[in-house]
């Protein structure tokens, strides 16, 4: 069964799970999984796991800083119910921002912030998905959240649309952003465009569309060539080496003696990738073994 990463630039309109179905399908597995999910409306940087490369999302999300790039736009005058252009208009104002006011509010959203979440947003209330409240028609009182926002910055105007970068943390919601902009600045806003450039130190440089695979796929060309390695984005987890012996007990659930410092590490033997491990006063424990 092949296992890896396929870092995929998704395309707006497709449902994160939906694309990550159909490279597995490629691959002929059904076990996959994504690191981060893009809403349907969003495009750019999906991590896409398959096989035995599930095991690792999880580490891959605690090893790097979880820091996130996203390019957005904002109409400003009006805010639908998703917050973004596939919503229902909700409210309407005709004050539209100066460039000088705009620049002016977003340190305000920079640093430490409490950001509140969409209604349409898969936070949990009181046991309650907020979206599958938001389709019953019933709005939740979502509570604001602590998110890290390390760089907004205002890259232009085209029209009545203004372009947005920002850098932050897991769980900021950049739907959010464009409205407490608008709202700092006395107005409603709505999210045009949602591109994430890049995510878990995943960037666009190495990523590639899901149509160019598939007719790679559909003609018989080399789309492998494009799976990356279990042990992407685990850079910054400490390396253990072990000789085949060690290696063959570890494998085992086995507890190899080591001189390496308590946490997190990566398990290799020659070479091969072979696992997670964690090291607690010099023993070296299976954590997920590939």
């Amino acid at each position: 069964m092949a296992s890896g990463f396929i870092i995929l630039d998704k395309d707006s309109g497709l449902f994160s799970r939906t694309a990550g179905g159909r490279i597995a399908r490629m691959f002929g597995t059904k076990k996959f999984g994504h690191i981060g999910t893009l809403d349907p409306m969003a495009s750019g940087v999906l991590p896409i796991a398959i096989g035995d490369a599930t095991k690792m999302i999880p580490f891959i999300e605690d090893a790097n800083s979880n820091e996130k790039e996203y390019l957005f736009d904002v109409v400003f005058g009006y805010e639908t119910d998703t917050l973004d252009v596939t919503g229902h208009e909700t409210m309407r104002s005709d004050i539209i921002p100066t460039i000088e006011m705009v620049k002016s509010v977003l340190p305000k959203l920079t640093g430490q912030i409490m950001q509140t979440p969409p209604q349409f947003s898969a936070v949990h209330v009181d046991g309650v998905r907020a979206y599958d409240a938001a389709r019953r028609g019933r709005a939740l009182e979502i509570p604001p959240r602590p998110v890290h926002i390390y760089e907004l910055e205002f890259l232009g105007l085209d029209g009545d649309v203004w372009h947005f970068r920002t850098r932050c943390s897991r769980g900021t919601y950049v739907r959010s952003l464009g409205r407490d902009i608008a709202q700092l600045c006395g107005t409603f806003g709505t999210v045009s465009m949602i591109r994430r450039t890049q995510t878990n130190g995943f960037g666009l440089k190495n990523a590639v569309k899901l149509d160019f695979l598939e007719n790679l796929f559909n003609n018989g060309g080399d789309f492998k060539k494009f799976l990356e390695p279990i042990d992407s984005g685990l850079g910054d987890i400490p390396v253990t080496n072990l000789n085949d012996k060690d290696a063959d007990f570890y494998r085992n659930g086995g507890f190899i003696k080591t001189c390496g410092p308590d946490g997190l590490t990566r398990v290799y033997c020659d070479k091969t990738f072979i696992g997670i491990g964690m090291i607690t006063d010099g023993d070296l424990r299976p954590k997920r073994t590939i």
